[in-house]
């Protein structure tokens, strides 16, 4: 009984694995091509200009979405009866909220002159790639699970798809292309579960106070503490195992991913 189950295992690991190989080996080589592009002045005014729209339009996209959500859910919450002090620490104890500011301001930053302390900080790769981990997660999570459950209509339905949808798309497709790639270590993949884990801590601790969580996953007052868990150490390795997966591509990208 158990033989065919093992052999369908060695069978599709190998297809996938198979699968992922070739799609980096597809990736890098269009990726090289694309960075071969600065070989002519010409070429890389051109490739400098396609950078410099899709970092302006990501940052206006954030931006954007950021105030509408802000200038729309102020008066709603007020409106319930909530103070504006506590209407703005409910607006930032949403994740996709501390996310979609963090990717404004990295990329914000990288509009600024090399010298600036702020530029060199968010120029770095290893935390740009861990923007691009935090607001895939934002697009992954509310697409895959939190979609079905939340209607929006009108403006709401607008910064939804933006913070939901288009800015994790423009900012991965930034950084994937444009943002040049970095040798990260492995290790650094751990250092990304800091914020997130931080988070959980934070919204529990306000939760258990005011009984108000921001997403229904995380809810400690209708599902436990031991079901909250659970989900927690599945969304922790799931941020763990993408950035892995984003560290494998910049290793792979990385001009020095020749060397040993």
């Amino acid at each position: 009984m158990w033989l065919p189950i093992f052999r369908n295992y060695i069978y599709y690991q190998c297809r996938l694995r198979k699968a992922f190989y070739s799609f980096r080996k597809c990736y890098s080589y269009f990726y090289q091509k694309l960075l071969s592009m600065q070989q002519t002045p010409a070429q890389n005014h051109n490739r400098n200009n396609i950078s410099s729209f899709i970092l302006v339009l990501a940052l206006i996209s954030v931006w954007f979405s950021l105030v509408v959500q802000f200038c729309i859910s102020i008066p709603a919450y007020i409106n319930d009866g909530r103070s504006l002090p506590g209407t703005l620490v409910q607006l930032f104890s949403y994740f996709t909220i501390q996310v979609n500011l963090l990717a404004g301001l990295g990329l914000g930053a990288l509009l600024l002159k090399p010298s600036t302390a702020f530029n060199k900080y968010f120029s770095q790769g290893y935390v740009l790639t861990g923007i691009a981990l935090y607001i895939t997660i934002v697009g992954l999570v509310y697409n895959i699970i939190l979609r079905s459950l939340w209607h929006p209509i009108g403006l709401f339905k607008l910064t939804d798809e933006l913070m939901h949808l288009i800015n994790p798309i423009l900012f991965v497709v930034y950084w994937l292309i444009f943002v040049p790639k970095e040798r990260l270590k492995w290790t650094q993949s751990l250092s990304w579960l800091w914020f997130p884990f931080l988070y959980l801590v934070y919204i529990l601790i306000r939760g258990a106070i005011t009984q108000i969580y921001p997403y229904p996953f995380i809810d400690a007052g209708k599902l436990g503490y031991y079901s909250i868990i659970i989900h927690s150490l599945l969304l922790l390795v799931v941020f763990l195992l993408l950035g892995l997966l984003l560290i494998l591509l910049t290793r792979t990208l990385s001009p020095k991913s020749s060397t040993p």
